[in-house]
Formats: structure tokens, sequence, C-alpha cells
């Protein structure tokens, strides 16, 4: 609890606020929801990551207060605590708070945390979800998840793992048939191709890099997994690692980087953004 959380029963206002759990999607602000535009557009504070794209961050009402609190891999801007302590803090001022992250909360966003913060102090929320990058990503590299000829499951991994505390079970990771999403998991290429070859995956296993997915900038290197190393070189953070047979569809369905019109019409609403 922050020092400070001791002071708020006495200024606290006769309705406290509220804090609303915001997914912004991977990118593209027309993957907003039509419930994240709105509670966006009336919040009256937002603080939001890294992930945030600059065209969803151009949708916030000129009224609200923008608070940042980006962080990436080696680098926390602000530390997970002051976050919590942040959305405590608004909310018992009675403000609404969103609480705007990429992707989906509820998805490596740390959201289920962040509620549990409010607890204590009895701050109502609510959870919006918003597409997560790995449905929002591959879908516009053209790599369907599942696919009847290639994966009958999907599954997500977080990437960012901790020195002496890795509990994924690889075995079941390596076995056939399977998509495997990793979130954040550029740095940890090596460790990736170790564990599943180790663990039976040939190393002739397609895969794909999605770099800055949903976006005009986004470019998708693909591969196998004997080159997750050099093509993760190759990338720049955010970068979703997709792993198994689907991704070999990305060269007839990427259809998103195949549309310059598209592309075009995006680098436009950029400038009109800015």
């Amino acid at each position: 609890m922050h020092p400070s959380d001791t002071l708020y029963a006495l200024s606290t206002p006769s309705k406290i606020g509220k804090v609303i759990l915001v997914g912004a999607g991977p990118g593209d602000p027309d993957l907003l929801t039509v419930k994240a535009l709105r509670l966006i557009q009336q919040a009256d504070v937002i603080i939001y990551d890294r992930l945030v794209s600059t065209e969803i961050v151009a949708l916030f009402p000129p009224h609200c207060q923008a608070v940042f609190v980006g962080k990436e891999a080696g680098n926390h801007c602000v530390p997970q605590q002051q976050i919590n302590h942040l959305l405590v803090k608004h909310a018992l001022a009675g403000k609404q708070v969103v609480r705007l992250k990429g992707g989906d909360p509820f998805i490596f966003g740390r959201g289920g945390e962040e509620l549990e913060a409010l607890l204590p102090f009895n701050i109502p929320f609510e959870v919006v979800p918003g597409i997560t990058a790995a449905s929002g990503c591959a879908a516009y590299a053209g790599i369907p998840l599942t696919h009847r000829d290639h994966a009958q499951s999907v599954q997500f991994i977080t990437g960012h793992l901790k020195q002496g505390q890795d509990q994924i079970d690889w075995l079941s990771l390596a076995r056939a048939k399977h998509t495997l999403v990793f979130y954040m998991g550029l740095n940890q290429s090596s460790v990736i191709r170790h564990k599943l070859s180790a663990y039976g995956m040939p190393l002739t296993t397609p895969i794909a890099i999605i770099e800055r997915g949903t976006t005009i900038h986004q470019r998708v290197l693909t591969g196998d997994l004997a080159q997750i190393e050099t093509l993760a070189q190759q990338a720049e953070s955010p970068a979703l690692i997709i792993i198994g047979s689907v991704t070999q569809l990305s060269q007839q369905l990427n259809w998103f980087n195949q549309q310059p019109d598209l592309i075009t019409k995006r680098e436009q609403d950029i400038q009109c953004y800015g």
C-alpha cells in the first residue's frame, strides 16, 4: 500500500469514482469496440500504456487528464505499484478513470492485479474486453490461428520469462497440429527454440513474427524454428511470434500488406489525427 493511502479516508468525496479497465486492441483504432470508444470519450482520467497506438491517443477528449504509464522490457517507466496507486487515487477523488491497455486487459495485461488493488477501497470497476494481439495481428497477417488442415488448438504464452521461474509445459507446447503464440518473446527466442526442439518439435516447423501488427508499419517475417533467433534480431517490438504450419498461409492470405490503397488511407488518417 502506498504511504499516502492512509490519507484517502480524510479526503474522499461523498461520491467515489469508478475504474474501467478497457482493452484498446492491437493498434488499429478501427478495432476499438463501440463501448471502448464511448467510455474513452466520457473519461475524466485516462491512464494508458505504451502499446496504445498514437491514433487511439488522438481520440482522447480534450477535457480528460491523460497519464502515460508505459513500460517495456527492461525499461519500466512507472512501476506497477505506482500504477495501482494512481488508479486508487483518482477514483477516490471522484473521477471516472479509464485504464486503457493495448490488446485485451485480461490477456497478459495485469488487469486482474490492478482490479485486486481496488478491492480494499471498495472502488467500483468494470471491464471492457479488447481484441487481443494474437487474434488481431494474426488476422491482419493472413494467419488463421486454427485451421482444419493445420491446427485444432491454439495456445497463448508469455515470452516474458523470469529467471528460475519457468513453469511452462514445453512438452505440451511441442505437440503437432497446434498453434503457439508467444507474446513479448523476441528477447527469449533462443530459449523458445531450445525448449521446443528439446521436447520434440522439428526445427523445420514454420514460424512467423508479426511486427507492429494492424498498423501501417506492420511487417511479417517468416521462416522456420531454426531461424527464430535470426528473425527475432531483425524485428522490432512490439511483435508476436507465431509457431505452427498455419503461418505458411500468410503468403496467400496476407490481405492487409497487399492493399497499398488501404495503407495510404491509414497514413492520411494519421496525418489528420496529428
